[in-house]
């Protein structure tokens, strides 16, 4: 009985022991000796400390950031990005810092990044952390290995130039039901101040509902409205500190995010399964981006026999949820900091509009008409660079791995610091924080001189499949609203960008509208 008893003592302790250096492993001596691996080659860093590694103290920085508006210039990294931007000043261009209990290399050689980017099965995206992160979106920018492959191959049917000049009508609608509003606004008056964010979101969402999902647009406005509460939510959980387990608890965000991504799902399950009853009926599939995704899947599936080499429904549904997160936010962004620009470099407004007025005259702008808008195109391109719709690329390595003249150790998080890189002086000169669209004015190309420096939609094989999808929306949005309207920037708009998870006017974006 004795024995058996000391048996039973001695495995509780066992157990005991085992999980207490388990856990110490994870909070404290796995950290400092990647800490020391990274130190002995060199690499400047922030020291690691218990648990929540820098996040605290990211956390105070961003909330401190916040909690007023800039000055009004672009020279805003200090603000987006204060905690990384503070750790590359005084760290160095390549130093590390703490995500928790993983460290995270900040890397800004253009060689260094064209490397990370192109092996996309070594660096892939984070996972680990909390999973509820993942409820946003997940889909082709979550998928690894073969299974990327398989998902790029079926969705990009639905990107090509020919498929997108059937959706340019839907962004000729979209856009003029927002016009239809300013000039309701404008009705009593010549000018009027504007809130246009508003404005600008509705539309960007209009449009990914009617491109996305045809006839069935009025459902997706509702799931549009349900994914930006669930990024927001996201964007919280993701700046803490995740212990195991804890999704599981019912506190009110975990709550709330999983009974979004109930109702997220159940709608566009819905849209689905009309869309695939319509198609076994014999009825031809649609040129909106859904129609385009099933019979792209159905055809896989078709020529290989196999359910296997095709998209489930499940994801299918996270494609669509990735549709609505991306599309929306890279355009409407890219918008709304291209009206507030041009509402304080007037010159360059002048300028689209004559050249918009040149080619269009005063009718509906089209897709042979949109190529021909050169000055716009620099415009954006300048837009992007200042304001990137993601102010960094992140991903993570599972092998000890070569990057450069560093070995970077397995777990490390590898982060490129796009916004950071976009304003760095020593790529773009010193006045690197200015607006010159004139830079581009013989391409992107010519001004990364073939080096990896310039990255508004990613880079390598992964780089965003809607880049095209969304500069043509923004090119038709423009030319309207340069048709009808001229802008300035209210004196009451306050200059605060801060990124949710993309980079957005935190106060909105008051500009004084005059109808032409």
């Amino acid at each position: 009985m004795e024995i058996t008893t000391l048996s039973c003592v001695l495995g509780v302790v066992a157990i005991f022991l085992f999980y207490t250096w388990r856990i110490s492993n994870w909070l404290w001596l796995k950290p400092k000796k990647m800490e020391k691996f990274l130190r002995d080659q060199g690499l400047k860093g922030t020291p690691y400390r218990f648990m929540y590694g820098d996040l605290k103290e990211m956390m105070q920085m961003m909330i401190e950031a916040r909690s007023k508006p800039m000055n009004l210039n672009h020279d805003i990294a200090h603000r987006v990005s204060p905690f990384f931007h503070k750790s590359l000043n005084t760290l160095g261009k390549s130093c590390f810092t703490w995500m928790g209990t993983r460290p995270v290399v900040h890397v800004s050689e253009p060689a260094m990044i064209r490397e990370v980017l192109t092996n996309y099965n070594k660096y892939q995206k984070p996972r680990g952390g909390n999973p509820l992160t993942k409820l946003l979106a997940r889909g082709l920018i979550d998928v690894e290995g073969d299974q990327w492959v398989k998902h790029r191959k079926i969705i990009n049917p639905a990107f090509h130039m020919e498929k997108l000049k059937h959706m340019v009508q839907a962004f000729y609608v979209s856009c003029s039901e927002m016009i239809n509003k300013w000039e309701e606004i404008l009705a009593q008056e010549s000018s009027c101040e504007v809130d246009v964010w508003p404005y600008l979101q509705t539309f960007s969402s209009d449009v990914i509902s009617r491109t996305a999902f045809g006839s069935s647009f009025e459902e997706g406005r509702k799931i549009f409205e349900l994914q930006r509460e669930q990024a927001q939510l996201v964007i919280k959980a993701a700046n803490s500190v995740y212990i195991p387990g804890s999704r599981f608890l019912p506190t009110k965000n975990n709550k709330r995010m999983k009974e979004i991504d109930q109702e997220v799902k159940g709608s566009i399950k819905s849209i689905i399964d009309k869309r695939v009853v319509a198609m076994k009926a014999g009825e031809a599939s649609s040129d909106d981006l859904l129609g385009i995704l099933l019979d792209s899947n159905y055809k896989e599936i078709k020529q290989h026999g196999n359910n296997n080499f095709g998209l489930s429904i499940e994801d299918v549904i996270e494609e669509c949820k990735l549709f609505y997160f991306a599309g929306q936010e890279t355009t409407g962004n890219m918008l709304v900091w291209t009206m507030i620009l041009l509402g304080q470099h007037m010159e360059w407004q002048t300028r689209a509009r004559e050249e918009v007025l040149h080619v269009f005259g005063d009718k509906e702008p089209d897709i042979d008409g949109l190529s021909h808008l050169k000055v716009l195109s620099t415009i954006f391109n300048e837009v992007l660079r200042l304001y990137s719709p993601a102010a960094l690329l992140r991903r993570l390595i599972y092998d000890e791995t070569r990057l450069g003249n560093l070995t970077i150790p397995a777990g490390t998080l590898i982060q490129i610091n796009t916004l950071i890189l976009h304003h760095d002086k020593d790529t773009w000169g010193e006045d690197a924080n200015e607006f010159k669209p004139e830079i581009f004015s013989a391409g992107v190309s010519k001004v990364a001189k073939g080096q990896v420096v310039y990255l508004p939609f990613g880079g390598g094989p992964r780089i965003c499949i809607g880049q095209n999808f969304a500069l043509l929306e923004a090119k038709m949005a423009f030319a309207m609203i340069l048709q009808r309207f001229s802008f300035e920037l209210s004196p009451s708009y306050s200059h605060a960008p801060y990124a949710i998870p993309t980079l957005q006017p935190q106060f909105g974006a008051h500009l004084s509208l005059h109808k032409l």
